[in-house]
């Protein structure tokens, strides 16, 4: 920018010099040929130079033009008032190194202020020095020179003396204001053209600055939501966020796998569309600003599909003060409340384990002395007698107690298991061989589907076996009028489940909860002690077991265990 401005001032400084100058030059040279033809025509003199001066500086931009002799002092002035005073600006006459040189400058001028001033030494004559001795002169055509000399020539200054090309100056003022403003335009247009290139570098500078931070901005931005999205995808609670128009924008995978509902329905839509309306409901509490933590409810998102739910939400407000949309979080509460059933399940255990610790010994012995008197007061009494049948109820109920002892002994000590791999197909074959007479005699049919693949698991057969009589027992106990009992195996989700099916009267939904409970029976002579010990001994193969039932369709225990 700053070798394009000095170089552009010099170029038209020079330029515009170089024209006035050469004006001042033509004039100059014009005044010096009027002088040399008005003496060469007889009648010329200071006068005549003087009256020139005047007529020519009425050109236009001519401010002045002057003869100086060698001191300064003005021999002939366009303004006459000034002749015979003293130049104020004495011109350099050593830079003329000879006659032909003109020099120029700009000076300012008294009577005249700034000027552009072009002076020369005065030349009136070109020829022979005899034009210098002799003064007027005129060459003829015959060749001879015809000289007029003058009485006067020594007092006219306009006549050359000896050194007369040497004696006097003549000097051009001209307005230097085309030479002020071609430097003005040429300072503005170089400002113009620099302002631009500085503004032009400038932006070019700034963008490729803006343009870095841009880009290491977007991707911080890139980074930070990529890691975001990835931390709310992976949140095991499912995330739902609206934006500020409240339509949801965001719909996480456990958001999905809570609701049932897939993202492709969410996006997009009002969660009142969507969503139960008593969840929906809570948009009111976020309206008046509030925070809700933890609300528990059971939510419905599909028909028939009842899911315990945490609720949590907020509205999101960003650093500007303005809204931006509402969040909501939804924890499944079932597995927790699941976790929470079977730690209470283990409290009951463990409780009972210790009351039967302490007392099935107690119990024991003296049944063990009661069915002895009783089976001695028995043999005493004769056949069909009313005291024979009696103590005949009397063994019965101390039997039956008995074994109510051994199952809570076994539900209250740990499970020992005897793992082997066994094939489960085989395993079902042999457990309906078992019950199919008593099913026959009650009338219900039995149909086992087993599948083709090989139902390999590392199992105890013996308890496993145990398990599966218990379930068909109570589900023939089920169906007293007959039915049909299905048993299914087969590889659901990497794991073995058995599926067994009574289409008999069903259980309440109240005591669904329950009948894994010890003790917990709605037969007139069960124990309650039998699917408490089902379920202790599925869980120690590492499975778990299942139940759906709806009242006059029956009942479906389901089986998971794990594949070897």
């Amino acid at each position: 920018v700053v070798a394009l401005a000095f170089q552009n001032y010099s170029r038209e400084k020079k330029y515009m010099s170089r024209i006035l100058a050469e004006k001042g030059v033509a004039l100059i040279r014009a005044v010096e040929a009027g002088t040399r033809t008005g003496i060469m025509g007889m009648r010329w003199g200071k006068e005549q130079v003087q009256t020139l001066l005047e007529e020519t500086s009425q050109l236009p931009d001519v401010q002045f033009l002057a003869v100086l002799d060698r001191n300064g002092l003005i021999l002939a002035h366009s303004d006459k008032a000034l002749v015979n005073s003293k130049f104020n600006q004495t011109p350099p006459m050593i830079q003329l190194s000879s006659i032909g040189d003109s020099v120029w400058q700009v000076v300012d001028v008294e009577q005249y202020g700034r000027s552009f001033i072009v002076y020369s030494y005065f030349r009136p004559f070109s020829g022979s020095d005899k034009e210098s001795k002799q003064g007027r002169c005129m060459s003829m055509e015959q060749g001879e020179d015809l000289c007029f000399p003058s009485e006067n020539a020594e007092e006219d200054w306009c006549f050359p003396s000896k050194n007369a090309a040497e004696d006097k100056i003549i000097i051009v003022g001209l307005n230097p204001k085309p030479f002020d403003d071609s430097q003005q335009e040429d300072v503005r247009n170089t400002m113009i053209i620099s302002g631009v290139l500085i503004i032009l570098g400038l932006a070019g500078f700034i963008s490729m600055f803006w343009m870095h931070t841009y880009r290491s901005t977007r991707r911080a931005l890139q980074d930070t939501t990529a890691f975001a999205d990835e931390v709310a995808i992976s949140l095991p609670v499912g995330l739902i966020a609206t934006n500020k128009n409240g339509k949801i924008a965001f719909y996480n995978s456990a958001a999905e796998r809570i609701t049932s509902i897939d993202l492709s329905e969410a996006l997009g839509k009002d969660p009142e569309n969507i969503l139960p309306s008593h969840i929906c409901g809570l948009r009111e509490i976020l309206n008046r600003g509030e925070i809700i933590s933890e609300e528990e409810m059971e939510c419905e998102f599909v028909e028939g599909k009842v899911v315990p739910v945490s609720i949590s939400a907020s509205k999101i407000i960003n650093e500007e003060g303005q809204f931006v949309g509402q969040v909501l979080l939804l924890r499944d509460l079932g597995e927790e409340r699941r976790l929470h059933a079977a730690i209470r399940h283990k409290e009951k255990l463990a409780a009972i384990g210790g009351l039967a610790a302490g007392v099935a010994h107690e119990i024991r012995n003296p049944l063990s002395s009661i069915k002895g008197i009783a089976s001695y007061y028995k043999s005493k009494f004769e056949e069909g007698s009313e005291d024979k049948e009696m103590a005949g109820v009397m063994i019965e109920e101390v039997d039956r107690l008995s074994r109510a002892v051994s199952e809570l002994l076994e539900l209250a000590r740990p499970a020992t298991l005897n793992i082997k791999s066994s094939n489960v197909n085989t395993l079902l074959e042999h457990s309906v061989r078992l019950i199919q007479r008593e099913a026959t005699a009650k009338n219900v049919h039995i149909k086992l589907n087993i599948t083709s693949d090989s139902l390999v698991v590392d199992m105890d057969s013996d308890r496993l076996t145990q398990s599966l009589l218990n379930l068909y027992l109570n589900g023939l106990q089920a169906m007293p009028n007959g039915g049909q009992l299905t048993i299914v195996g087969s590889i659901v989700d990497g794991a073995v489940r058995i599926d067994i099916r009574d289409s008999g009267a069903g259980i309440c939904p109240e005591n669904l909860s329950k009948i894994f409970d010890p003790y917990f029976t709605t037969k007139s002579k069960g124990t309650g002690l039998g699917l408490a010990i089902v379920q202790k001994i599925i869980e120690a193969h590492h499975g778990i077991i299942k139940v759906r039932s709806e009242i006059g369709q029956g009942s479906v225990f389901s089986i998971i265990l794990p594949l070897k």
